[in-house]
């Protein structure tokens, strides 16, 4: 712990693992306070931020530096114990997957609560399909017909406001759908993800709009079957036109969806995506476990959970590799690392690079230590399956989506997997939201809990321990069960959620 110079109260660091050279600091160090280390206490021989690391051993230049008993980086100079260590003194090295351990079967998994409630009050859709709102979808296959889209949803949400029963009637506007060849990974990924939208439970019904002449047709999207209604800006003879047609539609349809009624449906039908943004460095301390701990009980009640964002696994996929349910799933991850580590470096950039500048004020200093945080969202369940990205989810349990670090379009993989819940840490403060699926956002700290009060859903900032962890993770899985069930997110209540819908943009635009 180190204690204040100028007003001798205690600021204890973080608990740590045995093997760690490094502590955290909760509060503001002086230099020249005193700093508990391994060997006995020092002064900080720095000014040292809130969050940020001191060093608690002597490191040598070129050493690992531990945190959470795993490596962080590497040492690029001599450290000392008391030294604020962050950018200026360590960094990421050559990365090796290694091999995958994984051999034969896992242990028995156990859970490390028991889930408290076996159902939650959602819409059954005729299909059998389980949702956790109702809304009345408007999806351009183009940016060409995203304005009309736009402008459909903004009437008739004028026209239905307040109806009960419907959450919304919402316009999935993005900016491709032409200009791009067809055929290519791109293109793929565009129309897997509009289909995922349109497909996905939590809309009750959609109408597609189309200028007429782009390269994403709406068969190229749904195929042969049909999927909702459709219709053409330039047959129609343009825009008013299409408008007026377009609220006839959504007349009919809001008189289906207004009949719809929750009922009680088993929580093994629940998706729940999992995000991290506006990390810091308590991410990996209080609200990504506990967020764990409530993934782990969805888990233990039969549902699914997706943990992705690849690029944040890079230097924990060792973690992952080693919960993999079997051989082959543990060399997928790796597979993805390898994929990732040639996109970037062909794009000029490198996966250390995805560390932000808030990340890197809160106290997180590499990719290598982002990683060790986010990876435990993902609770302590075996890997049961790996995915491309909005490829539809349907193993039981965890399953690992590749998806870009940048949250819109990591999320957006999610929704259009099939995620009817998503849960969102943040540590910076995040201001997020994805229609049709709910989001709820929990903070690392109860001081930006308290700061952001009209934003964050659930405050993780007390679990600091194990025990608070679990605590609080039982917590956050029933306060996730009530969304499911109708209650809204902050996010939902103020509006968020359109302007977020971003298909992840690979290739060429010609």
């Amino acid at each position: 712990m180190t204690e204040d110079s100028a007003t001798g109260t205690v600021v204890p660091l973080v608990p740590r693992e045995g093997v760690d050279e490094v502590g955290l600091v909760q509060a503001e160090v002086s230099r020249g306070a005193p700093v508990q280390t391994a060997d006995g206490v020092v002064a900080a021989l720095d000014d040292i931020p809130p969050g940020h690391k001191v060093a608690v051993r002597h490191i040598a230049k070129g050493a690992p530096v531990h945190k959470y008993g795993e490596v962080i980086g590497i040492a690029s100079e001599e450290i000392l114990p008391g030294a604020h260590v962050h950018m200026h003194n360590i960094g990421v090295s050559e990365h090796s997957l290694g091999s995958a351990p994984v051999q034969g079967e896992l242990p028995a998994w156990t859970s490390p609560a028991t889930p408290a409630r076996d159902h939650f009050l959602g819409y059954r859709r005729p299909d059998g399909r389980a949702a956790t709102r109702n809304y009345i979808a408007i999806l351009p296959t183009v940016n060409c017909s995203a304005t009309v889209s736009r402008m459909i949803a903004q009437s008739a949400s004028a026209r239905y406001a307040d109806v009960p029963g419907l959450d919304g009637i919402i316009a999935l506007t993005h900016d491709l759908g032409c200009g791009m060849a067809e055929g290519t990974a791109g293109d793929d990924i565009l129309r897997r993800t509009l289909r995922g939208y349109a497909q996905h439970p939590n809309v009750a019904k959609v109408l597609t709009i189309s200028l007429g002449c782009e390269v994403n047709q709406p068969e190229n999207v749904f195929g042969a079957n049909a999927i909702g209604d459709r219709l053409g800006i330039q047959d129609l003879g343009g825009t008013a036109a299409t408008v007026n047609a377009a609220l006839e539609r959504v007349d009919a349809m809001v008189a289906e969806v207004v009949a719809l009624r929750r009922e009680p449906i088993p929580l093994s039908e629940l998706t729940l995506g999992l995000q991290c943004g506006g990390s810091d460095a308590y991410s990996g301390l209080t609200a990504n476990p506990t967020l764990g701990v409530a993934a782990d009980l969805l888990v233990a009640a039969g549902g699914k959970v997706i943990l992705g964002e690849t690029p944040e696994i890079y230097g924990a996929e060792h973690l992952l590799r080693r919960r993999a349910a079997t051989p082959e799933i543990g060399r997928r991850v790796d597979e993805l690392i390898t994929w990732w580590q040639s996109y970037t470096a062909r794009n000029g950039a490198e996966l250390d690079s995805n560390p932000s500048k808030g990340n890197r004020a809160g106290g997180i200093t590499t990719i290598w230590e982002k990683s060790l945080g986010a990876v435990l969202k993902g609770g302590t369940s075996p890997l049961n399956g790996v995915v491309e990205y909005s490829e539809a989810v349907t193993a039981p349990g965890l399953t690992f989506m590749d998806t870009p670090g940048y949250d819109p379009v990591s999320a957006t993989g999610m929704v259009a997997g099939g995620a009817n819940l998503l849960a969102f840490t943040t540590g910076r403060g995040s201001v997020f939201g994805s229609r049709p699926t709910p989001c709820m956002k929990i903070s690392t700290t109860t001081r930006l809990y308290d700061h952001m009060r009209g934003d964050i859903d659930f405050d993780a900032g007390p679990a600091m321990s194990r025990e608070d962890q679990i605590r609080l993770g039982s917590q956050l899985f029933e306060a996730l069960v009530d969304m499911a069930s109708g209650v809204q997110s902050k996010s939902e209540a103020l509006g968020f959620g359109a302007e977020e819908i971003v298909p992840w943009r690979m290739g060429a635009v010609v």
